[in-house]
């Protein structure tokens, strides 16, 4: 490919990125997969150039841009280089003409930058929540590994390590053995809050293929039980086979009815050591990987996830026994699903009191902690550790 052609692949990949951020449509990586599934004559450095190329686009622009061509025009009017391959050539973009519409740059919508900012999130640490994602593992400790080559350990994590961007995990032994899980390594330090323990009974409520699952199974050495439970039946269905090949047998899958789950879960009410809650989100806190998200979100949108969200809490308060914990996870940054959300739990349940939480990352947060790409070099988490009175 030219690199006309290269831009307007890109271009033409962005308009379906703009169309389905709108629509509610595929994600940007499954759209570029498909793309490129019916262009075999595309090479591995076309095909990485124009990902480049896509992905930088969708970065600079704060909001939704009108077009992939906006989108695309706001990295050529600072790149003389790309600029010059609007050359109207039979397979590249057409000659930039003044006044066209040009995508605005910035970290997320206006909207969104006016609650970051709410929430105590300034213009650096909105800067890093656009940056690029490294790719964080999770050694399992059930399994034997040797981790020479498994990249850097990562501070206050024993199991984690970071490699470099782009590695292909599934094709290492260690992976296919099970010994090894990608996993952010904000997500790991968050799952440390359960302080899960040999012997327990966890429920992790909205499991979506096992993450935390697994790494709760291995911190308590496969022993005692895990109810894993989500609504979304593809999801949960690949949490099995994962736990197979980690040499987890402790873990129980349950489809949960949404609107019925409090009958689903009554065989556990009230007996679980630990209740785990990582709540659906906006998903402010892992931009670095889905950066299209940002012209996915609406105030409405918001608005519905955190009824969803203190609809979770109600239903985890009544799994933890007397005593017992549940914990409480978003990876946003906004205050209205984070902070504030345990907030008004605890205003409307006096028989539960927020516990204390020492993680080895993350900065006190309302009666939480909370972790940010700037400040942690780990995707955008915000944790809360919630007591039951005995």
């Amino acid at each position: 490919m030219t690199p006309s052609a290269r831009t307007q692949a890109a271009i033409e990949l962005l308009d379906a990125i703009v169309a389905a951020a709108r629509d509610s449509g595929a994600a940007a990586d499954t759209l570029i997969a498909r793309y490129f599934s019916t262009r075999r004559y595309a090479g591995s450095k076309d095909r990485r150039a124009v990902r480049e190329l896509v992905y930088e686009a969708i970065r600079h622009a704060g909001a939704r841009p009108e077009s992939g061509r906006a989108a695309m025009l706001a990295l050529a009017n600072a790149n003389a280089e790309l600029a010059a391959t609007f050359d109207g050539s039979a397979h590249g973009p057409a000659p930039i003409v003044p006044d066209e519409p040009v995508a605005t740059g910035g970290a997320a919508p206006t909207w969104l930058i006016n609650r970051l900012k709410s929430a105590g999130i300034n213009a650096a640490e909105q800067k890093a929540l656009i940056g690029r994602a490294p790719l964080d593992l999770r050694i399992n400790a059930l399994r034997e590994v040797d981790t020479a080559d498994l990249g850097e350990a990562i501070p206050g994590l024993p199991q984690g390590r970071r490699l470099p961007s782009g590695t292909q995990v599934d094709t290492l032994d260690a992976y296919r053995e099970g010994a090894i899980e990608v996993q952010d390594a904000g997500s790991q330090f968050v799952t440390m809050a359960a302080r899960a323990a040999p012997g327990q009974r966890v429920v992790d409520l909205c499991a979506g293929a096992g993450g935390k699952t697994l790494a709760l199974a291995a911190t308590m050495a496969n022993e005692g039980a895990i109810l894993a439970s989500d609504t979304d039946r593809a999801r949960l269905s690949r949490l099995a086979p994962r736990a197979e090949r980690a040499g987890i047998s402790i873990v129980e899958t349950r489809l949960l009815d949404p609107g019925h789950e409090a009958l689903t879960l009554a065989d556990w009410a009230g007996s679980a050591d630990v209740v785990l809650i990582d709540a659906p989100c906006s998903g402010t806190g892992t931009w670095r990987r889905n950066p299209e998200a940002r012209w996915r979100l609406s105030p409405a949108r918001l608005d519905k996830l955190v009824l969803t969200q203190r609809q979770l809490l109600g239903i985890g308060a009544k799994l933890a026994k007397p005593g017992g914990a549940l914990v409480f996870i978003v990876c946003s940054l906004l205050d209205e699903e984070g902070a504030g959300q345990v907030a008004a739990f605890l205003a409307s349940h006096l028989d539960w009191s927020a516990d204390t939480i020492d993680l080895p990352a993350g900065r006190p947060h309302g009666a939480g902690v909370r972790l940010t790409p700037a400040h942690d070099a780990t995707d955008g988490f915000f944790v809360a550790r919630l007591k039951r009175a005995c």
